[in-house]
């Protein structure tokens, strides 16, 4: 695989597959951790090494394990790796772990982790799976971080535990309704510049390819090469 290669398959979970901001899946960790900058960190370390590591054992045991019970087996993988991180942090971090409570087991069924072992690394070399852990997991973090970053600084006028601004903070940012919020606005921009960057390059679908192809039914055709001809979509 060239070198190439290789920073593609990085650069795409940093951005074109964004879990958070694209995919939007484990949108429920993400919502619940944000609430600082430093559990949005804590949590995508946690999860960048269970993706890296989870993704580079499945893709050795793909080709021994039996369709019928693979995601089982992965979730055990998944489990084995979640257990490590969590008694490293117990260990090394404890304010940290109280503070990510649950969401650290619940790692293990977490859609991200489950989501790439079974669509990439089940199907991918070892290399290239690891890869995929980083740059899935690096995309997780950046989310997490820039999300919890908004939220702490608006909501408690602190970062990383540090006073950062001198008016009142708005506490409704770090409540459930303001989570929402912020990471709804920031999905918005993050989809208007992905736009503005593939408008840029000229990879945008035609309204004629939207309506008749199989990729142009999908809300992301216009980021893709890739707008193969298919049928309708309302006939999907």
């Amino acid at each position: 695989m060239s070198k190439n290669n290789h920073f593609r398959i990085i650069t795409n979970g940093i951005l074109s597959e964004n879990p958070t901001f694209v995919q939007c899946i484990g949108l429920c960790p993400t919502l619940a951790v944000t609430t600082s900058v430093a559990n949005g960190l804590g949590m995508g370390i946690a999860a960048t090494f269970v993706l890296i590591a989870s993704n580079a054992v499945i893709s050795l045991l793909r080709k021994m394990v039996p369709d019928e019970v693979r995601i089982p087996i992965f979730i055990v993988v998944i489990a084995g790796f979640v257990t490590v991180i969590e008694f490293l942090m117990k260990g090394f971090a404890p304010e940290l772990n109280k503070s990510l409570g649950i969401f650290i087991p619940l790692i293990v069924v977490n859609c991200i982790i489950l989501a790439r072992a079974e669509a990439f690394a089940s199907k991918n070399g070892v290399v290239a799976s690891a890869l995929d852990g980083i740059g899935m997991g690096l995309g997780f973090t950046i989310a997490l971080m820039f999300l919890g970053s908004i939220r702490e600084i608006f909501g408690a006028g602190t970062w990383f535990g540090n006073p950062v601004v001198s008016f009142e903070p708005a506490m409704l940012i770090v409540l459930a309704p303001g989570g929402f919020i912020v990471l709804g606005c920031c999905m918005g921009a993050f989809r208007a510049i992905q736009a503005r960057a593939a408008k840029m390059k000229g990879l945008g679908a035609t309204p004629a390819e939207a309506k008749t192809s199989g990729c142009g039914c999908c809300t992301m055709a216009k980021f893709c090469k890739k707008l193969e001809a298919d049928e309708d979509c309302e006939a999907k």
